[in-house]
């Protein structure tokens, strides 16, 4: 049993009383607070919940937010008021607002492992509070990233309280779905995603950590809290010098981090059993809740997230859920949809005013399927996709995503043999070419393209996401660069952009990485989307096929997704390479299991496209209506 009074002693600290902040005393003053219920699971493990419901209230709808952060109430911070400011504008529309940490996770009891399995404690969860005599039996779910990954799988178990859903950047919860298999955001294209690299540094419990001894009475508990955090304090690190560490399996154990579930994730495959005995989401479960999805163009996962929202829309067990789905895109980062303003920017980037009332959306959605109410007029005449054009900085909608009327333009790759850089010749053209002069380029592992900007999330200080200038990225040598000639009029992308290249390399693995970009009348460069195809997996992700030096090879990448519209004058340019480092784990080039390497080798890479070899992009072009002329 772990030395109790060690723990103590580690975890003593002098805490500013977030409790006695304004955002509290406001919320105190119009709901009934209990902190630290801790709620038993079936297997008689116990996860600290706190709620907030409306005083003279008899039985409220519930608005649940499940967490693997901390929360206690006697800590100050942004965290802490947030969730006080989120509990009183739930609480002021007469909702109890329930909040609850993972299993494993501060004063929660158990081991944690990522989505805070077994999926059974999302079940008994819902199944404690839609009993409470406090409940009008009605539940809902809600959050972002972290707090709205765990809910699509908790949701296919089908508990008859769970009324509706609203999960914000919830990729890190998709496993399979379609075409993609990114098992929560860990994978694009076969490709370790390093995101979760450095969220786990900053997130794993180490097992050899002090913790509470399980079975304390709630009250010692609440005394506790006023003094424990149970929260480490990591050492300041540089994220960008601990990704870099190799081999990759070392990433946190070489930078003294905590142990934990990182060293085991590392080493699955694409298609590992043990991605389906978690809690990711993937498209053979079953699935049967309203749901309002919110997604973000910069998010990190926004195509396999509309192919999640595609999936239920069609497959979900009842009319009713299947034609209550609706799905929300933003202009923004990762989470940031309340940070627009009038001139929203992300990265270097202005997207014009990109805010909306979503508190509105959000609780009208909720009165509609907790509250059993008529649905507010913003909820009854939402449209099936509501997403924001940049460029034009508008939002649309449209009855299905990809819109309808959207129509598939190919673009083929082309050059004289030299689209090295932006000074190359590299160009995009409507025709296939008819020779091959293919384009030739070095990747060396050891010194890779760096990312800049991009659709990213959580990797501190190693990237900083959204719509960068890549021309400072288009002068090496190891990027090819492809443009097409100016848009006579003003031309709206705005679907799924496919692609595919034709390969041939001296390694026997290689990486193949792929920007969208969007050229402007200045000849700033500047990123929509990106995506990556580790090219062992080209046939499938259940197997592992090399390359021979020699042969071309077809490789078809992931789909991107994006809405903006080209105005005339502005141009189309697609970045070929094979590494954007560190949002994606190098390929040391080696047909190795990469992850336990230290040395890679240098690749000789050829982007081939002729008649006989067509790469190509595939860009869906909507056609102006005559109010847009």
């Amino acid at each position: 049993m772990r030395n109790h009074l060690l723990l103590l002693l580690l975890l003593l600290c002098t805490c500013v009383r977030a409790q006695e902040s304004e955002a509290y005393r406001e919320l105190a003053a119009i709901a009934d607070i209990e902190q630290k219920i801790m709620v038993p699971m079936r297997d008689g493990k116990r996860l600290a919940t706190d709620v907030y419901r409306p005083k003279d209230v008899a039985k409220a709808p519930i608005i649940f937010v499940r967490t693997p952060y901390q929360f206690n109430g006697w800590v100050d911070g942004e965290e802490q008021e947030r969730l006080y400011q989120n509990a009183y504008e739930a609480v002021k529309r007469g909702y109890a607002y329930v909040v609850q940490n993972e299993r494993g996770r501060y004063y929660s009891e158990g081991e944690w492992d990522i989505l805070g399995v077994p999926l059974t404690d999302g079940y008994d969860a819902i199944e404690w509070m839609s009993t409470q005599p406090w409940s009008n039996g009605n539940v809902g779910l809600y959050g972002c990233s972290s707090t709205a990954e765990w809910q699509m799988a908790v949701a296919s178990l089908g508990h008859p309280a769970l009324k509706a859903m609203v999960p914000m950047g919830y990729g890190a919860g998709v496993g399979r779905v379609g075409e993609f298999m990114e098992q929560g955001n860990w994978y694009r294209g076969g490709a370790h995603q390093m995101l979760f690299t450095s969220w786990l540094y900053h997130v794993q419990h180490d097992p050899a950590a002090p913790r509470l001894a399980e079975g304390l009475p709630r009250e010692d508990i609440l005394r506790l809290q006023r003094y424990y955090d149970m929260s480490p304090e990591y050492p300041e690190i540089s994220s960008m010098e601990m990704l870099s560490t190799l081999p990759v399996d070392s990433v946190i154990a070489g930078n003294h981090g905590p142990k934990g579930i990182y060293e085991g994730m590392i080493k699955r495959k694409p298609n590992d059993p043990a991605w389906y005995e978690g809690g990711l989401y993937h498209d053979d479960m079953p699935f049967d809740v309203p749901t309002f999805w919110f997604t973000s163009w910069y998010d990190v996962s926004i195509s396999p997230n509309l192919a999640l929202f595609n999936h239920v829309h069609a497959n979900a067990e009842s009319e009713e859920s299947r034609e209550n789905q609706y799905v929300w895109i933003a202009p923004t980062l990762h989470c940031a949809y309340t940070r627009a303003t009038e001139n929203t920017i992300v990265g270097e980037r202005s997207v014009g005013d990109a805010r909306y009332d979503y508190d509105a959306l959000i609780y009208g959605w909720f009165d509609k399927w907790l509250k059993e109410e008529p649905a507010a007029e913003i909820i009854d005449t939402l449209a099936r996709v509501t997403y924001y054009t940049m460029g034009s900085n508008e939002w649309q909608t449209t009855s299905a995503w990809p819109p309808p009327s959207a129509e598939m333009v190919s673009y083929y790759l082309d050059s004289d043999g030299g689209a090295n850089t932006l000074y190359g010749d590299g160009r995009l053209v409507t025709e296939a070419p008819k020779k091959d002069n293919a384009d030739n380029y070095l990747y060396d592992p050891m010194n890779p393209v760096y990312s800049y900007g991009g659709n990213v999330c959580c990797t501190g200080d190693a990237v900083e996401g959204g719509s960068m200038d890549q021309r400072r990225m288009e002068t090496r040598n190891d990027v090819l660069v492809y443009t097409s000639e100016p848009f006579a009029e003003d031309t709206e992308v705005s679907g799924s952009i496919e692609s595919t290249l034709y390969l041939s390399s001296d390694a026997k693995d290689t990486d193949l990485t792929l920007k969208l970009i969007v050229v402007d009348e200045d000849g700033g460069a500047y990123n929509l989307d990106e995506t990556i195809q580790r090219v062992r997996y080209r046939e499938g992700y259940d197997k592992e096929v090399f390359m021979e030096e020699g042969n071309v090879y077809k490789v078809d990448l992931t789909p991107l997704s994006t809405s903006n519209l080209f105005k005339a004058g502005q141009r189309l340019r697609i970045e070929v390479s094979s590494s954007n480092f560190p949002r994606f784990e190098r390929n040391l080039n080696t047909g190795g299991d990469n992850h336990s390497e230290r040395e890679g080798v240098i690749a000789h890479n050829t982007i081939h496209h002729s008649a006989e070899y067509p790469s190509v992009v595939r860009v869906p072009v909507v056609p102006a209506t005559p109010s847009k002329r």
